[in-house]
């Protein structure tokens, strides 16, 4: 009899396991599809003919397909260069900010020198200041450098992120300092151990940390829309407002188009970086 029972008794849990799952998978696919109807209405606006936007049904899947608004957007806008300028903006930014960050970070996780525990809280306390508040001076400091209407006058003000010097600090940490103790012992300098050693362990936090950077990057606006005064040398997001006041009033094909340009890069790095994502975030998890 208590075999029995005991049977039941699991065969009831496990039924319970299940409805679990099967409830939090739904809920998960259900937020998912939430997120993604936006996308898909934007992709499938910019390819829809102009009769179905303007339709009073409703055409969520499109019954035909153009590419008017594409051929409309490249020809009588410069979101080509505006894509190049973004894609040299967000590459050229996230390189720079991995090897600076990763350098201050070793060297307060690592290197011993007077100050160092200032200088990280002083770090830490710049998250507490408003970005806002530091405008008009930066400006001013690239304004005297000559690099208004430059693409490094947007770069160099976000070399050395707070962040990401964070972030990485904290990775630096968990790194055992045997590891580099064994490399002095075969005879590794420091500059060696952090090339050879320690970065290639660091590998899913820098590529974290440099998918945060890249993103922030590339929908970037204000900051852009200050340095860059000539709409040659505009960026994705400065570029789209333009679209939309000059093109997009009238035809909101060519805003969704302009749209899809602007995110796709995004989606694609995003899925090239996910795993290690992912794999940072495990790193980080499984301390302690």
């Amino acid at each position: 009899m208590s075999t029995e029972t005991g049977s039941l008794f699991d065969e009831v849990s496990l039924t319970r396991e299940r409805l679990r799952s099967l409830a939090v998978h739904a809920a998960l696919y259900g937020a998912a599809f939430l997120f993604l109807v936006p996308y898909v209405y934007m992709f499938t606006t910019s390819i829809k003919p102009r009769q179905q936007i303007y339709s009073d049904v409703p055409h969520l899947i499109p019954s035909g397909f153009t590419l008017q608004w594409y051929e409309q957007l490249i020809n009588n806008s410069q979101i080509i260069g505006w894509t190049i300028n973004t894609v040299i903006l967000a590459g050229a930014t996230t390189i720079v900010v991995l090897l600076v960050d990763a350098m201050i970070a070793y060297s307060l996780t690592r290197l011993e020198w007077p100050g160092r525990r200032l200088i990280f809280t002083v770090i830490v306390a710049s998250f507490m200041v408003p970005g806002i508040i530091n405008l008009v001076p930066v400006f001013m400091i690239v304004s005297e450098l000559g690099l208004v209407n430059n693409l490094l006058g947007v770069i160099l003000p976000s070399v050395a992120n707070p962040l990401g010097v964070f972030m990485l600090y904290q990775f630096f940490r968990d790194i055992p300092e045997e590891l580099e103790e064994a490399a002095r012992l075969d005879g590794f300098s420091r500059i060696r151990i952090f090339t050879h050693i320690t970065l290639p362990l660091m590998r899913s936090a820098l590529a974290a940390l440099g998918l945060f950077i890249f993103i922030w990057t590339w929908n970037a606006f204000l900051w852009p829309l200050i340095i860059l005064q000539d709409q040659s040398m505009y960026t994705l997001p400065i570029g789209l407002v333009t679209v939309q006041d000059t093109m997009g009033v009238t035809e909101p094909g060519i805003v969704m188009a302009s749209a899809v340009i602007a995110s796709a890069p995004l989606l694609i790095v995003f899925l090239i970086l996910q795993n290690h994502l992912v794999r940072a975030v495990e790193m980080q998890g499984t301390v302690g």
